[in-house]
């Protein structure tokens, strides 16, 4: 097995993907809360 050197390899894709998660996911989250309180609101 060749040696693991810590902080060796290029994680810039990774970052890039976990950032778009992130963003998609307060996006998401604020579409529900949108659609949470048009709900509330004229009681649908």
């Amino acid at each position: 097995m060749a040696e693991h050197k810590h902080g060796s390899m290029d994680i810039t894709e990774q970052e890039k993907t976990f950032e778009g998660f992130v963003k998609m996911t307060i996006r998401t989250c604020i579409v529900i809360l949108l659609v949470v309180l048009f709900l509330a609101i004229f009681r649908v």
